[in-house]
């Protein structure tokens, strides 16, 4: 295959690289996706996260990787420094929004941003002539593109789970669902802890091995480099830890404490046939995270079709040891972090159960500061969750916040309720958006007028293009 030339090949990048993002969700081509995802079912939210955005990441990986030939660095810097930016902004955004499933839906933007950093780091030490190491970071970014698969699709039908037998999709409103679908909280905590990178499951393999890509920094020789990559790396694990803190406000306030609501009181369980399609993804969580040296083996076959090489060191001792660049520099074993976990939790269920110990079970109401009987809503919501994040990344957000106070009309001095309204807004809404949106309506009116509604009128136009483009390919 010919190489292109430097110039055309950058702009083609470019423009495959806006047409790819704006497909991904990538910031700042993302607000789409958090006003599509709550308006559709769940299995097509499902399907649209799970697999439609990674159509995109293909295209992306097929261009750069097949038809422009020579990889340059600077592309895969640019790729690094989006993504970044995309996995730390969804991420923050995912922890203010109570709808679940547009949560889930920024958590799609984090990690679509988390596979453009794979392929950014790929595209860097390919370009800087490490093969290698660039072998490494597109195999981070093929797994994550999976691994994402796998549990996005899991929550988003764990959520749609959760609508059909609540009619409910506002965390606020939610509460107490373990007791009432047990499996569904079961199946739905697996999920949760993919997506929060936690051993043994497969989101902690896939960001492991795109940290361990962004720490094999030393081997070059750019100064600019050397600097940033470390921090992107630091971002990502800031990201990790956001994500993980998010997900603990999703499970704990929708399926532990006590129902809010009516429809909470009264759901059940989902069919069979929906617990059976959220286990199979379960599983395969457990499968990818547990037996990663297997999965990095058939990416690797991708690797090869692409870089002509694979990674041979990750399974050179065995299927027990994943080592990605070598045994002196990091590895890592599922297994025995399943091992190690299966004992610590039999000994804390020994020490700890009262029925090993030959005690009764003692059911109690919990303590409550002297205040009688607690009401659901004096529960910890999801807004005082994150209102420490929220306080702290203040000016991510477009934030419109107002306190009402109702006083009573028969005794002036006593408060009859307290109004409070929060918004989060997309900063990319006022600074994008909306500007783009008014150009576009500008031009449609302008144009609107060619529009005379006469058929010869438009024949003349066919008819002058037609002419226009053979003069132009003659």
């Amino acid at each position: 295959m010919p190489i292109v030339p430097p110039f055309w090949a950058t702009t083609a990048f470019v423009l495959a690289f806006l047409g790819f993002g704006l497909k991904a969700g990538l910031i700042p081509f993302h607000a789409w996706l958090p006003e599509a995802h709550p308006v559709a079912p769940s299995h097509i939210s499902a399907l649209m996260s799970g697999l439609m955005l990674k159509i995109a990441v293909y295209g992306l990986i097929r261009f750069a990787y097949g038809l422009l030939g020579q990889i340059r660095w600077e592309w895969g810097f640019v790729l690094l420094l989006m993504g970044t930016v995309s996995a730390l902004w969804g991420v923050l955004y995912a922890l203010m929004q109570h709808d679940l499933k547009r949560l889930l839906a920024y958590h799609s933007v984090e990690n679509i941003g988390i596979i453009f950093m794979g392929l950014g780091l790929s595209m860097i030490f390919i370009g800087t002539g490490h093969p290698v190491l660039g072998v490494l970071g597109l195999i981070a970014a093929l797994y994550h593109t999976l691994n994402h698969a796998l549990f996005k699709s899991l929550l988003f039908l764990g959520s749609g789970a959760i609508l059909m037998r609540t009619h409910e999709g506002d965390l606020e409103h939610m509460g107490g669902l373990i007791r009432r679908m047990p499996q569904t909280a079961f199946l739905f905590l697996i999920g949760c802890l993919s997506i929060s990178a936690l051993p043994p499951f497969n989101g902690f393999v896939s960001e492991w091995l795109t940290f361990q890509s962004a720490l094999q920094v030393s081997v070059l020789s750019n100064a600019v480099l050397r600097a940033i990559i470390p921090v992107t790396a630091a971002l990502l694990a800031l990201t990790g830890a956001l994500a993980a803190t998010c997900f603990v406000k999703v499970y704990g306030v929708a399926f532990l404490g006590r129902a809010r609501t009516r429809h909470i009181r009264h759901a059940r369980e989902v069919h069979w046939s929906m617990r059976l399609a959220m286990g199979m993804l379960a599983f395969l969580c457990l499968l990818f995270g547990v037996l990663p040296t297997v999965t990095i083996r058939v990416l690797g076959s991708v690797t090869k079709l692409l870089l002509h090489r694979g990674l041979p060191s990750a399974s050179i001792h065995g299927w027990l040891w994943l080592t990605p660049v070598s045994a002196g520099v990091a590895s890592y074993s599922a297994p025995l972090v399943v091992s190690g976990l299966l004992v610590a939790l039999g000994i804390g269920y020994v020490l700890l159960h009262p029925r090993m110990r030959n005690g009764a079970i003692r059911r109690v109401s919990a303590w409550d500061c002297g205040f009688g009987a607690l009401s659901t809503r004096m529960q910890y919501t999801a807004t005082a969750f994150s209102m420490p994040i929220r306080r702290i990344f203040n000016p991510v957000w477009l934030v419109d916040e107002s306190t009402t106070v109702h006083m009573d009309p028969r005794e002036p001095l006593r408060v009859a309720s307290v109004e409070y309204q929060l918004h989060i807004g997309d900063r990319f809404w006022p600074l994008l958006y909306e500007p783009v949106s008014r150009w576009v309506l500008f031009a449609a009116r302008y144009v609107s007028r060619i529009q005379t509604g006469r058929v010869r009128t438009y024949l003349v136009y066919s008819f002058v293009t037609l002419l226009v483009l053979l003069w132009l390919i003659r």
